[in-house]
């Protein structure tokens, strides 16, 4: 994927009209516009994903909001790269756990609380908040409002 603007995301394809090729143009155009639609913009080619203004980069692993950089630790730039590939997405404790400490980890019960609030002193300190918590479901990321 290419970024064209900030709030818009092309794919780069070829192929014939009817191939196989164009069928999957058509579904990866829909996955388009939903990201576009959630207020994402991921660019493959540089590996950085856009939610409203907080950029993470997943080759440098650097994050930034408004232009700003956030230093974040391993464990919350992999926290923070699961959330904002999911936007607008409510994640529950089980899936972030699965996902970011592996699923068989043994540590504290409220370790995604814990990292959940060290993002949200770095990401949403002193700006309108981006990272949300839905009582009794879990947490998603969006664009500031």
């Amino acid at each position: 994927m290419t970024v064209t603007s900030s709030s818009s995301v092309s794919i780069a394809s070829s192929g014939a009209p009817g191939s196989a090729t164009s069928s999957s143009r058509g579904a990866s155009a829909q996955q388009s516009e939903r990201l576009r639609r959630a207020g994402v913009v991921a660019a493959r080619s540089e590996a950085r994903l856009t939610v409203g203004d907080l950029v993470l980069d997943e080759d440098s692993r650097e994050v930034w909001r408004g232009g700003q950089e956030i230093h974040v630790t391993a464990t919350e730039f992999a926290l923070l790269r699961y959330l904002m590939r999911n936007p607008r997405r409510v994640l529950s404790k089980t899936q972030i756990l699965d996902r970011v400490w592996s699923y068989d980890f043994g540590g504290q019960a409220n370790i995604v609380e814990l990292y959940i609030s060290y993002l949200r002193r770095k990401i949403d300190a002193g700006r309108a908040p981006m990272i949300h918590t839905r009582r009794g479901a879990g947490y998603l990321i969006k664009p500031a409002e």
